[in-house]
């Protein structure tokens, strides 16, 4: 009925990227560190069964037990607003278990806890990329962990050997950080009595994320610490489904932030067939934002915010109310929305009347700047890249995502892992695992045959816990998941008038890895600063 979640977020967003080890280059970091703590070891193995091959780089001991690589526990210092703060990474794995005790899976990540602070109101994210099928690497090392990797704030492609440095942006001074990798990317893996069946769906996914943060809360002492959840694109369906969880399991969560959000796949998905329509209602203001943005539109209105405000106004009044009448639209009134929509997007009304009044994000991205022979990003519109074949009528790649964005980030994190934080693994590092998870994946949710929406558990979560609060940032040139898709999905949760303003919104110059423009990234961190300050106030 609609295209798999895994193909459909593989293809669009979550870096879209052909995943694979990179080769290491030598950094250039300029946060300090000091002498490294001695590590401390994780949790005892658990048996596999003796016809399981173990996974490449597993420690194995007698009788078929393997484990786990101890954790590393470093220390270091960062530079923030001119304060020096020092702070304990800690790297390594948790395993979880299935109801008989038996482990099932090792769970990698990174923790980072402000040293010399009270545990009981210091707040604490959890960070995830989504994909399915990405590690966690792309916030990791391009948002708000304490180093970051230089990549070029004007959307152009890093240099080969791009250095990571010291992060001022780091979000470290208002929160202890812990970076997720989901099982099967990064070096989390299924191990011992698991099967992909466990993890490899929307359900299955978020089971064992709830299970991680609940179990490494206990570990360290954290129960009463205010807690938040960081998701990005597929990993903001995984936040709507586990804040729900971790609720119903005891855990209040103080705030979600949902960047770059898909809640509801419908929003997103234009190959349902004829007269679903609403995803051409829901793209085409992130269409006139990245039209706006190449100049390639009439006027070229000076002001961003109010255009997007104007092609908001049309895609839900004359242009939905157009599509809703589907063949009976006449022909005149299809020339007069056809002309209406080249104002806003910049293509012939020629087009626009062939695709029907339609335009598929691909069809867009191939066809904006075509007469220079030029495609846009899909991740992020800002991106050009030279088109691959002229005579198509869709894009066939996303300059966002080309390999220069990929080794930049997968061999960065692959030094810092060994160089900084002393994790040294003898296996390479799955910045995205998309072809073995997608093959798995199980898109449905439980006792529904419907296309993934999981705003309901959202809502939920709000009504039950009246102290919880959402921000959703959304970048103006994102393709994959748009902004205006977000806004409709959040505003038809049926919330009482008490909660609505429980949810905020933050829009920047940028696309759906937000952090990638530096604008960007220091509003967005104003924004977080405000409400981590509104969702802890008692």
């Amino acid at each position: 009925m609609r295209r798999i979640v895994a193909l459909v977020a593989a293809a669009m967003f979550v870096c879209a990227v052909a995943a694979a080890s990179a080769q290491e280059r030598t950094p250039a970091p300029q946060a300090s560190r000091r002498p490294a703590a001695t590590p401390m070891p994780s949790s005892p193995p658990s048996p596999v069964p003796p016809a399981a091959a173990a996974p490449p780089g597993t420690v194995r001991e007698p009788r078929g037990r393997e484990t786990a690589m101890p954790d590393a526990v470093t220390h270091h210092t960062v530079v923030v607003g001119g304060r020096t703060l020092a702070y304990t990474a800690r790297a390594g794995t948790i395993p979880l278990r299935n109801a008989a005790g038996d482990e099932t899976a090792q769970v990698f990540s990174v923790a980072y806890t402000l040293d010399g602070t009270d545990r009981r109101s210091r707040p604490v994210t959890f960070v995830w990329n989504g994909g399915p099928g990405s590690s966690t690497m792309w916030l990791h090392m391009a948002s708000y962990g304490p180093v970051r990797v230089a990549i070029p704030s004007n959307a152009t492609p890093p240099a080969p050997g791009t250095p990571y440095a010291a992060n001022p942006d780091t979000l470290l001074d208002l929160t202890d950080l812990v970076f997720i990798d989901a099982v099967g990317t990064g070096y989390s893996r299924i191990v011992g009595k698991g099967t992909p069946s466990m993890f490899f769906g929307i359900d299955e996914d978020a089971d064992a994320f709830d299970n991680f943060i609940r179990e490494w809360t206990t570990r360290n002492d954290r129960w009463g610490s205010p807690k938040f959840l960081f998701g990005e694109s597929y990993g903001t369906t995984r936040a709507a489904d586990v804040v729900d969880r971790l609720q119903g399991h005891g855990m209040a969560i103080d705030g979600v932030v949902l960047l770059s959000s898909v809640l509801d796949f419908n929003v997103i998905d234009n190959g349902g067939g004829p007269g679903e329509d609403y995803g051409y209602v829901a793209f085409l203001p992130t269409e006139a934002a990245v039209a706006w943005y190449h100049h390639a539109i009439p006027g070229n209105p000076p002001d961003l915010a109010s255009f997007v405000a104007q092609a908001r106004a049309f895609a839900q009044g004359p242009y939905a109310a157009a599509l809703q009448r589907g063949d009976e639209l006449d022909a005149a009134s299809r020339r007069a929305i056809a002309i209406r929509i080249h104002d806003f997007i910049g293509l012939d009304p020629r087009y626009i009347e062939r695709a029907n009044l339609r335009v598929d994000p691909s069809r867009f991205e191939h066809e904006l700047l075509a007469a220079r022979g030029i495609t846009t990003g899909r991740l992020d519109g800002r991106y050009e890249g030279p088109t691959a074949d002229r005579t198509a009528d869709a894009t066939r790649y996303d300059p966002t995502s080309d390999s220069a964005l990929t080794d930049a980030i997968v061999s960065g994190f692959s030094a810092y892992l060994r160089d900084d934080l002393d994790y040294h693994a003898d296996r390479p590092y799955l910045g995205t695992n998309y072809p073995v998870v997608g093959a798995h994946w199980n898109q449905r949710l439980r006792n529904s045959i419907l296309t993934a929406n999981v705003a309901g558990h959202l809502r939920t979560a709000l009504i039950e816990n009246p102290y919880l609060r959402v921000f959703s940032a959304n970048g103006y040139y994102d393709l994959a998941t748009p902004f205006f898709g977000t806004e409709y999905t959040l505003g038809h949760l049926q919330l009482p008038s008490t909660l609505r303003s429980h949810i905020e919104y933050g829009f920047y110059p940028s696309g759906h890895m937000v952090y990638l423009n530096d604008e960007a990234r220091r509003s967005f961190k104003a924004d977080l600063v405000r409400f981590y300050s509104e969702a802890t106030a008692r």
